[in-house]
């Protein structure tokens, strides 16, 4: 019998931090706490060297139930689309303009965070309404 293991998602991007809290709004998540022994996570960096300081930061859902979100910086920017990208399920178990007006509320609150609005993708024959979203540093996903 197989073991259901515990995993986190990892963003490469250039600003950590910055991106961190963006996803903490989005998921209602909260930031991981300073290392042990520093009050804050500027604490924290002010004991490394320059060039790794603010090199990663880490979020997670309150409630223990949801993966770890983990975000590190590297020097290339965004250059193509993302192989995997998260879906952020707001309209689950809703339909027709229920569920649109509900994902339309979402995405005019997360364009307010600073994300970017792709387009709508209306619902057909086989699909629900879908609406894809840049994230603050570009990086694709969805609100379904």
């Amino acid at each position: 019998m197989s073991v259901i293991k515990k995993f986190q998602v990892t963003f490469d991007c250039a600003e950590p931090e910055r991106v961190a809290r963006f996803w903490c709004e989005v998921l209602g998540y909260v930031a991981a706490p300073p290392p042990e022994g520093f009050a804050t996570w500027d604490d924290f960096n002010r004991t490394l060297p320059p060039a790794e300081q603010g090199a990663w930061f880490a979020c997670s859902d309150p409630s223990g139930e949801g993966p770890r979100l983990y975000f590190q910086r590297v020097p290339e920017g965004k250059s193509a689309k993302n192989r995997v990208h998260l879906d952020v399920r707001v309209g689950t178990g809703l339909v027709g303009d229920e569920r649109l007006a509900t994902l339309e509320a979402e995405c005019a609150r997360l364009v307010a965070l600073g994300a970017t609005h792709v387009q709508t993708l209306y619902a057909d024959e086989e699909n629900e309404s879908c609406i894809p979203m840049l994230d603050i540093e570009g990086n694709e996903f969805c609100i379904d």
